[in-house]
């Protein structure tokens, strides 16, 4: 591990003249840790390249649903550059992303990496990412995230309904880790000067590092449902328990802790408010926004 460390140094310090460049067209690669995404991969995949997403590289964590079969498709395509078949029952998802990230700089040419989860669409309001890329003189840009009111009577991508951030849970009976908690941002990074991601994608480690906000933002559709949530979480949490840290991950020991208990199904409702859904919006926490809806509709037409 101390080698691979010297390695990443000795890289960002050969690279350190092109570390601020403005690059005009640069090179974009996302990388996509996935587990039975079935629902969400393709259109996923689709937004991104409509994004400006030069290619893709997936690592999949032991998927039992049709996410292998979507993912070879868009291989075939060329979209998707490089598969990875994780195995392992741990949840190394750091170790697993700083994987791709390595590839994504030295195997790919990438200038620019975004480190991206299937229930993640990241948007430019100019409708090219590489837009916002090619403009700024820093290397790492932090990207507001918004989480999406899941409506299970509809697509995941005609949902417009955004939320936000809840101080007082308990005046509202929601959970500790309901829908309506603070989002932290997340990065998007160069490749050169690159040496360490965080635990969720929401930090990286550069030398050197300037970072800047960025009007680049990510629709989270982290809940789409109740089944989805409750296998995700009873997953997500046996996998952790496995995990040799105990940073990370702390809404999944939540969740996961309380699905020992046979509490986890009751929990939902105050996960998304179902019985406060009113008061919620009438105080502003619930608000339209039918970005992805639009943006979905232009690419449904254009491709028709």
């Amino acid at each position: 591990m101390r080698m691979y460390m010297m390695r990443k140094i000795g890289y960002a310090l050969v690279e350190i003249f092109k570390t601020f460049r403005r690059i005009s067209s640069p090179r974009l690669i996302m990388t996509l840790l996935v587990k039975n995404e079935e629902d969400m991969l393709e259109e996923n995949l689709r937004f991104h390249k409509a994004m400006g997403v030069d290619g893709f590289i997936i690592t999949d964590n032991n998927s039992t649903d049709r996410t292998p079969e979507i993912i070879e498709k868009y291989r075939q395509m060329g979209w998707v550059k490089e598969v990875i078949q994780e195995t392992a029952t741990n949840y190394e998802q750091k170790a697993w992303v700083d994987r791709m990230i390595w590839k994504a700089k030295t195997r790919y040419g990438a200038d620019w990496i975004i480190n991206a989860d299937a229930d993640e669409l990241w948007y430019a309001p100019s409708g090219n990412l590489k837009d916002e890329l090619s403009r700024t003189g820093a290397n790492v840009l932090n990207c507001e995230m918004r989480s999406l009111y899941p409506e299970e009577d509809k697509p995941f991508w005609q949902w417009d309904k955004a939320v936000k951030y809840v101080p007082d849970l308990e005046h509202y009976g929601l959970s500790l880790y309901s829908l309506f908690e603070r989002q932290n941002k997340k990065v998007v990074h160069r490749a050169a000067g690159y040496i360490q991601i965080s635990m969720g994608n929401h930090k990286v480690t550069m030398l050197p590092k300037r970072s800047a906000d960025t009007d680049i933002r990510v629709y989270h559709y982290n809940i789409r449902g109740k089944q989805q949530f409750l296998e995700k979480m009873i997953n997500g949490g046996k996998q952790l328990e496995q995990h040799k840290g105990r940073h990370g991950g702390r809404h999944w020991r939540y969740f996961y802790r309380l699905y020992k208990e046979g509490k986890l199904e009751e929990e939902y409702d105050r996960v998304i408010g179902t019985h406060v859904f009113d008061r919620l919006q009438a105080d502003g926490y619930v608000y339209e926004d039918d970005t992805i809806c639009r943006f979905f509709s232009y690419l449904k037409e254009s491709q028709q």
